[in-house]
């Protein structure tokens, strides 16, 4: 299979305790990356991992170019947490805010769920539309939220459990209370201040049943556009010396959200459990998974990983962000036991073991 990649020839904050330790190959994650797209369950990606500063390392792999853009499903999370806490920074809305607030038909339970709780999956809300029902790949917020608001609650306790619904009514607060659809809001508060060119989230395709929902699953994306979204994640907010989000912002996008929820292996509850052997509760902030936490329970790896295949993370530990940018093909999921979303996380760990050498 076609691939070539790029390696920065200078970068810092990684670590390092010599200057003239040399510069990792990044052989063994090209190597993994390249494997899953000879078996075919790829026809090409992207890699891009980088520091505080730079890119450090780029490959692209298969059909894929560094311009190549893709649908990056739940990838689209950690990118509507970070278009909410914009709007939550400037004064327009509050994690606290109940959806009641802002979306006054919701006169039933759901409407006592904060936007907080709606990003974090702790909402109680059904995780996705029943089946029989349309699937939710509507091209407004509005109608979205409109077949969203007849379902019941699905569990009064609200625990976690992973879906997208409501992260559609979220995003349907934010479009009232600042009188702005949604890839406006996004456009204006994320991607035009960091040149993300070729990221969006409408119109919503529906080919092959649709990339849904729209704010869990739905955007589409570059690697390069990604990797300034990471990288100003990684510098608390600030993006070539232009502040994107407050630091306050990403703290608690980070933080732990799951507090007194009921967490089971239900609803992906098992997720931190079964890629990292960690037997946590804090294992979600708001719309990203605290895949390790340190002795304080700061997090140190965080990550929105999608079951396309799309996988961006920040490791905290050496101060790199990674973000592999690929689909899977039709009918491939599954095959020979391979899945996108159980297979991902090892980039992280890969990297760090060649940095170490």
């Amino acid at each position: 299979m076609k691939s070539h990649f790029v390696i920065c020839l200078s970068f810092f904050g990684i670590g390092f305790t010599s200057k003239a330790q040399p510069m990792p190959s990044f052989q063994e994650v090209s190597q993994k990356v390249q494997s899953w797209v000879d078996s075919g369950y790829y026809k090409g990606a992207n890699l891009m991992i980088g520091d505080r500063q730079k890119v450090i390392f780029q490959q692209s792999f298969g059909s894929y170019s560094v311009e190549t853009t893709a649908y990056i499903a739940s990838a689209g999370k950690w990118l509507a947490a970070a278009t909410l806490a914009a709007v939550v920074d400037e004064g327009k809305l509050s994690w606290e805010d109940k959806v009641v607030k802002w979306l006054p038909e919701f006169t039933d339970a759901k409407g006592q769920a904060t936007l907080r709780q709606l990003f974090s999956h702790t909402a109680g809300y059904p995780d996705y539309q029943p089946k029989g029902n349309h699937r939710d790949d509507y091209q407004t917020l509005k109608e979205s939220v409109k077949h969203i608001q007849a379902l019941p609650l699905a569990n009064p306790n609200r625990p976690f459990f992973y879906g997208g619904l409501s992260m559609q009514v979220a995003g349907r607060m934010a479009e009232v209370a600042t009188g702005k659809d949604w890839e406006t809001l996004f456009q204006e508060k994320i991607a035009q201040p960091l040149g993300m060119t070729h990221t969006h989230f409408t119109p919503v395709d529906s080919v092959g049943g649709g990339h849904s929902p729209m704010l869990g699953g739905g955007a589409v994306s570059s690697v390069g556009d990604y990797a300034r979204f990471l990288q100003m994640f990684l510098n608390k907010g600030v993006f070539n010396g232009q502040r994107i989000l407050s630091e306050k912002a990403i703290a608690e996008i980070q933080a732990d959200q799951i507090k007194s929820a009921a967490i089971t292996d239900a609803g992906l509850g098992d997720y931190v459990k079964r890629t990292r052997g960690s037997f946590r509760k804090d294992i979600y902030g708001l719309g990203i998974w605290r895949e390790e936490t340190d002795a304080l329970g700061n997090p140190t790896l965080i990550s929105s990983p999608s079951w396309a295949g799309a996988y961006p993370w920040i490791d905290y530990k050496n101060g790199l962000y990674g973000f592999l940018l690929t689909h899977i093909e039709d009918g491939q999921m599954g095959r020979n036991g391979f899945s996108s979303f159980w297979s991902s996380p090892v980039l992280p760990l890969i990297v760090r073991k060649e940095i170490k050498k």
